[in-house]
């Protein structure tokens, strides 16, 4: 398998990454989340806030924060029960349940596990998973492993001033049973909507948080007991009360990850994902051994470029002033919903597009183990739109310039007929949506300046900055849905990206929406 020829098809021929005779076995699908069998398990509170705004910084995080932390995270929020209808007369009604989550995932599958490391008061010291189907944790290895989770992610956080760390694991089969190759590109964007909602509830709660996109694979999934061939860390994310001090890590520059593993015995532990038949997948495993980092040395701090997006010099139309939305995150995570058939089309102000796109660019910035040791955040994904019908706004192609707060016009004119057409699976209705966005990156998904690796870490970015878009949206009274079904050519295209050296990583509609009628139920208080 050639890396290179993979990553193209997954962007530009989705088709021919997957057989075309490939066909999910609904009756062995695997659950939405992993049950440990026989560990330790430690019982969280179940009793959440009404509310989450901006917190205030605790000098000593408790296990009822913890608990919040993940549940806000990635907790099993509702049940929805929702009408199917058939296409055949006759038919009795179906209803379709599902369990949902504050964060969006391709096909509703959750292929992304938490784990999380924890020093604090009244648990044991350890590596834990979340049990997010009983909202517990499940003490997977006990112990202190400041130095060597420290050295793992090459000596540059100081762990011992950490209460602990989040990993973001997607687990292969889950994707995999239903996309077959392709999950590979959903594995980064699933790993990056949940980092996004991750941060966001980390401010919240008055936590510092700084992710890690380079550490040692094979030590880091050792030290969870993860198999790299069905599940490997994507992410961790040191948290602290206090800010977080990156160092330079020389003195960790020798240090290689069969070393690091020697040092800690393995672990097994009994699992459950209800699927009886489980298809290995090697060129999701391929590619992740092929993106795997060994050595510390191998660490990589990508070249500072000028903060400059394509299209720079297209004339800039002014977006009018727009405060920070100051959403409860709580409600709008409650709120979030991914429409289908349910867009309605309404003449959209150009001050509600404006608080959309001035909100997800203020609250996207974060830290991050690419920026070096100093604070300072180079955005490596942008913003581009189709927009229809926004009062004081010409109808056309746009990218979203941050810095000026303005839109460019790319390529005047109604487009949406153009958007639908590319579609690969019509469940929307384009001509219904004012707003269409699409997250934007370098051509070469990073690899130029991160290796393989680099593809994975676009993904995930492209993840980041569209859940701070689909809450942006929500608070603003829209609603917005992630999609990957797009002809990826004609989108390039239409923007003129592929001269820029970019390409689009994500389509998300956004507008008004009738819900269609539903029974909700909340699973915890």
């Amino acid at each position: 398998m050639n890396p290179d020829v993979f990553l193209y098809r997954l962007q530009y021929e989705p088709h021919n990454v997957k057989p075309a005779d490939w066909e999910p076995d609904w009756e062995d699908a695997p659950l939405p989340y992993k049950l440990y069998r026989g560990a330790p398990a430690f019982p969280l509170d179940r009793q959440m806030p009404a509310a989450l705004n901006a917190g205030i910084r605790s000098a000593k995080p408790d296990l009822a924060t913890i608990g919040r932390l993940l549940y806000f995270t990635y907790g099993v929020a509702q049940l929805t029960e929702s009408p199917v209808a058939s296409v055949f007369a006759g038919d009795a009604p179906a209803t379709m349940v599902q369990l949902r989550r504050y964060v969006p995932s391709g096909g509703g599958l959750y292929s992304c596990e938490l784990y999380i490391y924890l020093k604090l008061d009244g648990l044991p010291d350890g590596v834990y998973h979340y049990d997010a189907a009983h909202h517990r944790l499940i003490l997977l290895r006990e112990g202190n492993f400041d130095d060597y989770a420290g050295r793992a992610l090459g000596g540059r956080i100081r762990l011992d001033s950490c209460f602990g760390a989040v990993f973001i694991s997607p687990v292969y089969w889950k994707n995999f049973f239903k996309y077959h190759n392709f999950a590979y590109r959903l594995h980064g964007l699933d790993a990056g909507f949940l980092t996004g909602q991750l941060l966001e509830v980390s401010k919240r709660l008055g936590l510092s948080a700084l992710v890690c996109f380079q550490f040692l694979d094979l030590a880091v999934n050792r030290l969870l007991g993860l198999d790299a061939g069905e599940e490997s860390v994507y992410a961790v994310v040191p948290l602290s009360a206090a800010p977080i001090v990156v160092r330079n890590g020389e003195e960790s520059e020798y240090v290689t990850a069969p070393e690091l593993c020697r040092e800690l015995p393995e672990i097994r532990h009994e699992q459950y994902i209800r699927s009886r038949r489980v298809v290995a997948s090697p060129v999701l495993a391929a590619l992740n051994a092929a993106s795997r980092i060994d050595s510390a040395a191998a660490f990589r701090q990508p070249a500072r470029e000028a903060n400059a997006g394509p299209h720079d010099a297209a004339p800039a139309i002014p977006l009018p002033h727009a405060a920070r939305l100051g959403y409860d995150l709580a409600e709008v995570s409650r709120k979030r919903y991914s429409p289908e058939t349910e867009f309605t089309l309404q003449r959209v102000e150009a001050s509600a597009l404006a608080a959309i796109l001035r909100e997800t660019a203020v609250s996207y910035p974060y830290r991050n183990d690419l920026n070096g040791t100093e604070w300072r955040f180079e955005p490596r994904v942008f913003l581009y739109g189709c927009f229809y019908g926004v009062e004081g706004i010409p109808d056309g192609a746009y990218r979203y310039d941050s810095a000026i707060h303005a839109l460019r016009c790319v390529r005047p004119g109604d487009h949406r007929m153009r958007l639908q057409s590319g579609m690969s699976l019509h469940n929307l209705n384009l001509l219904q949506v004012p707003l269409c966005f699409h997250v934007a990156g370098e051509r070469n998904g990073l690899r130029m300046r991160l290796g393989l690796r680099g593809y994975r870490v676009q993904q995930m970015e492209a993840g980041m900055l569209g859940q701070r878009l689909l809450l942006a949206a929500t608070a603003a009274g829209m609603a917005g849905r992630p999609l990957l079904g797009y002809d990826a050519k004609r989108i390039d295209a239409l923007y003129g990206m592929e001269a820029a050296g970019a390409t689009g990583l994500v389509q998300i509609p956004v507008g008004p929406c009738r819900r269609s009628a539903r029974l909700t139920g909340s699973l915890i208080r």
